[in-house]
């Protein structure tokens, strides 16, 4: 959804119960506007306007919960690129030796993150399926925001500032934090106006789902189960801390949800759970908000040498938290790293904010106050827009797989689905490592100094799904064309080290390719899809 879009229906952030329901309902709990002369046509005058806001009667029940849970996908969705995008900048030769071990550290919690993050965007599409709604896969390019979004998406490198954005957004709506809260918050507010927590639409859409009064049981399909993405197929055995990641470390990691759901308390554990990844304030496994809270405080050392004392540690403690179990949580000092020698450095290389790429040297993004930067270099125009088509093939199976039945007995490599959820995670693994040449790759064609290029992460122009099932085969095989036609470009100014990539790629999409075109011929038995 574009923002505009969104704020057409602002009316229903603050008054949610209000908006869809009308006078002719029954059964509403005590409490509930109804339609009336007044709620329609308030009366005149500050006080008024403040306290009965307009209705909009564009919504129904089920629609508006679409319309949160719309939402809600387009920030977990925004959230996760941001998260890939500011980890994929750290490292490189200007980080101290003494300090390599923890950045790198920090990339692998960041990359966590973002990996749950994908699972809260799959999980949200479970529940769009469930109350058969479409799917939504969609976001805005940058600069984009909203109502509900945390902060205006931005693709940077990560600093003290980025880190203060991420530990605000997914912290607790009650939290206060002591000096260490404010300094948060006052590095948020220096280049946010009006910042969000993502608590703020949970703690809206989640009521709405429990209610029977508001959402009736008949909204719920539990038909859609084997069409939605589950854990056995897309968990990949990252649980009880298995996380998988290249160095090791962190060793334990919460797991990756991936929530299917058949009914109304399905749908609002899901919530839940999603909701508790992000902000919790207790339980045994860290919440992004304490995961991001703890990099920002070994940053903060590591790069301005100030030592967060025990007591101001302690008065960041959420309201929820027990203070024996925040306690064992505080970060212990690195400060030996820095010593006398310390000098000024950055943990991020210095790669674009917002990069992109287009045909049209003349068409500039909408800037809307924010900064963007072109990609001219000629090798990395074509790795980005490698990695622009890599990134549509993924949301393309994606969005594929909600439409394949099957469950685990199509999860094999040469089902369909079982395709599907491979390419899918395929994409990802290209992802990385596309994003990682970028993050070395020049930005600019003719400045040397102006640093790196990074990945663009852009939209394509649709994600709409062609009618009929041999119609999405074709739609993947002109996605395997195209990227074929850039690695071909590549293969012709990349240098030799990193055609063995380029290779490997075209290997694995000639199979995907070849598994098309049975299934366009009819040889895969159509009770698999």
């Amino acid at each position: 959804m574009r923002a505009a879009q969104i704020r057409r229906h602002l009316g229903a952030m603050n008054q949610p119960k209000a908006l869809p329901v009308t006078g002719t309902q029954k059964g509403l709990l005590g409490g509930v506007n109804l339609l009336s002369a007044e709620s329609i046509s308030p009366q005149p005058g500050p006080q008024s306007q403040s306290e009965k806001p307009p209705l909009n009667l564009e919504f129904s029940p089920r629609d508006y919960v679409t319309y949160l849970l719309s939402i809600d996908a387009e920030i977990e969705h925004c959230l996760m690129v941001q998260y890939l995008y500011a980890a994929y900048s750290l490292g490189g030769p200007q980080v101290p030796e003494a300090y390599r071990d923890a950045v790198r550290n920090w990339q692998e919690v960041i990359l966590g993150i973002a990996k749950e993050e994908m699972g809260h965007l799959i999980s949200v599409q479970n529940s769009l399926r469930l109350i058969g709604a479409p799917l939504h896969m969609e976001r805005e390019d940058y600069p984009w925001d909203g109502p509900f979004y945390p902060f205006p998406f931005a693709l940077e490198p990560l600093t003290l500032d980025s880190l203060a954005k991420y530990v605000f957004a997914e912290s607790p709506v009650d939290w206060e934090g002591g000096a260490l809260g404010d300094e948060i918050r006052a590095r948020v507010h220096a280049h946010v106006d009006d910042p969000h927590q993502v608590a703020v639409l949970f703690n809206t859409l989640i009521p709405l789902v429990q209610d029977p009064d508001y959402l009736p049981d008949y909204v719920f399909q539990a038909n859609t189960y084997p069409s939605q993405a589950n854990w056995a197929e897309w968990g990949r055995g990252y649980q009880g801390g298995n996380r998988g990641n290249s160095t090791g470390q962190p060793r334990q990691t919460p797991d990756v949800l991936v929530v299917p759901q058949t009914c109304r308390d399905d749908m609002v554990s899901a919530l839940q759970a999603i909701a508790f990844q992000g902000e919790a304030t207790t339980g045994s496994s860290k919440s992004h908000f304490v995961r991001f809270l703890t990099i920002y405080i070994e940053m903060r050392e590591a790069l301005e040498q100030e030592i967060l004392s025990a007591n101001e540690w302690s008065a960041a403690r959420p309201a929820e938290y027990t203070a024996d179990g925040w306690q064992q949580l505080q970060p212990a000092s690195k400060s030996v790293l820095g010593g006398a020698a310390f000098a000024p450095w950055s943990p991020s290389r210095k790669v674009a904010v917002n990069p992109y790429v287009s045909l049209n040297t003349e068409l500039e993004p909408e800037q809307d106050g924010g900064t963007t930067t072109r990609i001219t270099h000629p090798e990395s125009v074509l790795w980005a827009q490698l990695h622009n088509v890599r990134y549509r093939m993924l949301l393309t199976y994606l969005i594929h797989s909600f439409t394949l039945f099957g469950g685990l007995n199509a999860a094999g490599a040469i089902t369909p689905r079982g395709a599907i959820v491979n390419g899918t995670f395929g994409e990802m693994y290209n992802l990385r490592a596309i994003s990682e040449i970028l993050m070395q790759s020049p930005v600019s064609a003719t400045n040397p100094a102006a640093g790196f290029a990074g990945p663009p992460f852009q939209m394509p122009y649709t994600l709409n799904s062609p009618f009929g099932e041999a119609n999405r085969w074709r739609g993947h095989l002109d996605l395997l064309t195209a990227a074929q036609n850039l690695v071909e470009a590549l293969l012709l100014i990349a240098p030799p080290s990193r055609h063995t990539y380029l290779a490997s790629m075209c290997e694995a999409d000639k199979n995907m390719r070849e598994l098309a075109l049975r299934i366009l011929s009819g040889s895969i038995d159509t009770a698999l899809l």
